[in-house]
């Protein structure tokens, strides 16, 4: 077996464990703090909820035919590639849910404390959402629903998704007649919303570098052995000094920057250094391209600076 196929065997094994952990930490938010304090949350989840409270069907059961009739459409408009790791994070929920659903607590969690529950549910399922949006998977219902959308109509996925949850939210009014419960579904939305976007966000940042050096060649050799990240030697003119330079730019994930520092001060502690935050990186050993829209308006030129 050759080394790429073992590090793409690997990596799948790693998405789909993360995953995993993912539904876990929703399935924890979802039944633990939520269900059991009437407190609706968007999705498949909260249709499930709101139809278990108004007619007794088990939520597990709801979430599994409606998740399986969407994977079905994704199946056929969206393809297999989508819904693979959504299929098994549904699949995962699923289960997690019916353990929870046998093994039910005689005392709620914060049941007295509504709004906390409120809170701490959300982190939970906010989180569990975002790990498993990072790692290509998804708890499906509106984010299938919103994949489809986007296919044949110019909205984006976010929008749609908030329309949906907002709806869903909303409709928990017809059950318990109480707009405290819908307000505690809203509080849970603008959490969880939250919380996605700090997993997700986490996971995809990146830095940009610019280093004056005269050792800058050292410096881009180490750099390179590791983190194994390319340097790129761009030509300057320092206009107090009158001197030509030579300057380093660096792209690298957040994570690896305590490594380079400590590169550069161990090789030249006189560098001059900058770093920035980017909203992202895409090419050869960064993200993919993400292109929206549809395939017949005119074409876009997309430019990268890939450091070589």
């Amino acid at each position: 077996m050759k080394f790429a196929d073992k590090k793409t065997i690997l990596h799948e094994v790693r998405d789909y464990v993360t995953i995993a952990i993912a539904m876990i930490a929703y399935s924890i938010g979802w039944n633990l703090f939520l269900l059991p304090n009437n407190i609706t949350t968007g999705g498949v989840p909260g249709v499930s909820s709101v139809i278990y409270w108004g007619l007794g069907i088990p939520v597990q059961t709801t979430y599994f035919v409606i998740n399986a009739i969407l994977l079905l459409i994704a199946l056929v408009i969206l393809g297999w590639r989508f819904c693979a790791k959504t299929m098994f994070a549904v699949f995962m929920l699923t289960v997690l849910t019916i353990f929870f659903q046998a093994n039910p607590s005689d005392h709620p969690l914060l049941a007295d404390q509504p709004f906390m529950a409120s809170i701490i549910g959300a982190i939970f399922c906010g989180s569990g959402v975002g790990l498993g949006l990072a790692f290509n998977g998804s708890t499906g219902g509106t984010d299938i629903i919103a994949a489809i959308v986007n296919k044949y109509r110019d909205i984006s996925l976010g929008r749609v998704i908030m329309l949906c949850d907002i709806f869903i939210i909303t409709s928990s009014y017809l059950v318990f007649h109480n707009w405290e419960q819908v307000i505690y579904g809203y509080v849970v939305l603008i959490i969880s919303s939250f919380c996605v976007d700090q997993v997700v966000d986490t996971r995809h940042r990146k830095v940009q570098f610019f280093i004056i050096s005269d050792k800058y060649k050292e410096i881009a050799s180490r750099i390179a052995v590791y983190p194994h990240r390319g340097a790129t030697v761009i030509e300057a003119h320092g206009f107090y000094t009158g001197h030509e330079v030579k300057m380093l730019f660096i792209m690298a994930k957040r994570r690896e920057s305590n490594i380079i520092f400590s590169i550069i001060n161990e090789i030249d502690p006189n560098a001059f250094v900058t770093q920035t935050n980017v909203i992202g990186v895409y090419g050869e050993g960064f993200d993919k391209f993400k292109v929206h829209g549809h395939h017949d308006k005119s074409k876009e030129i997309i430019t990268s600076t890939k450091p070589s």
